[in-house]
């Protein structure tokens, strides 16, 4: 830009190191010694790999370990030249495994002998007809958790049943654009086409069933600015070759069609856009969205569906051409913030991984108190260092 540069996405710093309480690292381990080592992942991540070696290396030599960390550090801490972004992964499988049996009955009340919540004839409950009936729009941040859903277990004629996103929009239409207004410089034709963009930014990454199945997500890098510096070459990069740091999941929503498939042609949406006078004579657009996706394991056999839910939060500006050397019609990222429910943690090939019930849980153990991935009214913390947490229903 000829006056000022719009803040762009960079390698992430490393912060040199991190403590905890004393407290909680002894809680650690006498809470999950016996049950972490006896449930350590059967495919461990490269980076879980070295970090017990070091650890191991560290106990040979009778050092303590100064900190436990869930996450690599770099994501506790990600900044580039003011802009911060986050990722925070929630595991399906709530608390350590022994006490998983009992907190999946807990959220899947099916797994109970007879199902009590459904009728005689295996239908959902009449809790259905009225948890069907889809919720008014979103116009502004929620401020509490959604109650409860009628009782009822996932099925691929109904995979949102039990679920909060039942009663969302569908795809695209729970994207909804509020009224453009002129916003300093830019006329309202500018400001309408640039809250247009953002839905469209929104699909291309969390919709679209080419970008859901791994595919290239043309339509959305379409829409980036390419004057942005680096935004759009560290993109690509993140989807040619993913890594710990170079991740697509921080801006597209991708599963494996080799693990999972889609159920049904439904992505259930809800959320609320808002806009206002940015810096730089422009308007910066905040969008904050829950998307959920119903799976199955890829085998056609198999009848189970499990969810994953994914929470983005963008800040996005659209300077005038007039003043700054930007792309008109293409958009800036000044944010990008996510929560990823129901995929395993310390993964990073650029895909979603969801936990299903009827496989063993692989991977990180989740640590820290479960949350609940529909409850739209929770701040994204940048500061609780938390990478792997637990749900407390999909």
């Amino acid at each position: 830009m000829s006056e000022k540069q719009p803040e762009r996405a960079g390698e992430p710093e490393r912060p040199e190191g991190s403590s905890v309480p004393d407290e909680v690292w002894e809680r650690f381990i006498r809470d999950s010694e016996r049950d972490i080592r006896a449930s350590a992942p059967k495919e461990p991540s490269a980076r879980a790999r070295m970090v017990t070696e070091r650890l191991r290396e560290q106990e040979a030599r009778g050092v303590e370990p100064e900190g436990w960390r869930t996450g690599p550090a770099w994501q506790e801490m990600r900044k580039a030249e003011g802009r911060t972004t986050r990722r925070r992964r929630l595991w399906a499988v709530i608390g350590v495994p022994l006490a998983a049996a009992v907190a999946l009955v807990a959220v899947r009340p099916s797994l109970l002998p007879g199902d009590p919540f459904k009728t005689s004839s295996g239908s959902a409950s009449s809790g259905a007809t009225e948890a069907a009936r889809e919720l008014p729009a979103e116009t502004a941040a929620p401020t509490a958790a959604p109650s409860q859903a009628a009782p009822g277990t996932p099925t691929l004629e109904r995979p949102f049943a039990g679920s909060p996103a039942e009663r969302y929009a569908d795809g695209a239409a729970g994207i909804l654009v509020p009224d453009a207004k002129p916003v300093g410089p830019l006329t309202e034709e500018q400001v309408a086409r640039a809250l247009r963009q953002t839905k469209a930014l929104l699909v291309g990454a969390n919709i679209d069933r080419k970008t859901l199945l791994g595919g290239r997500p043309t339509s959305a890098l379409a829409l980036l600015d390419p004057k942005q510096p680096r935004m759009l070459d560290d993109v690509n990069g993140w989807l040619r070759k993913p890594d710990v740091k170079h991740d697509p999941l921080w801006l597209f929503s991708r599963f494996d069609p080799h693990e999972v498939r889609l159920v049904g042609d439904v992505v259930k949406t809800r959320g609320h856009m808002t806009f206002k006078a940015g810096t730089r004579a422009s308007v910066v657009i905040h969008a904050d969205y829950t998307f959920v996706y119903p799976l199955a394991q890829a085998d056609q056999k198999s009848t189970e569906v499990a969810r994953t839910i994914v929470r983005r939060i963008l800040d996005i500006e659209v300077s005038d051409p007039r003043k700054y050397q930007v792309t008109p019609g293409k958009l800036a990222l000044l944010a990008y913030d996510e929560d990823l429910a129901n995929s395993a943690c310390f993964v990073y090939d650029g895909f979603l991984h969801p936990q299903f019930d009827s496989v063993a849980p692989t991977g990180a153990t989740p640590s820290g108190p479960a949350v609940d991935p529909y409850d739209r009214s929770r701040v994204l913390s940048h500061s609780d260092g938390v990478s792997c947490g637990s749900v407390s229903r999909t």
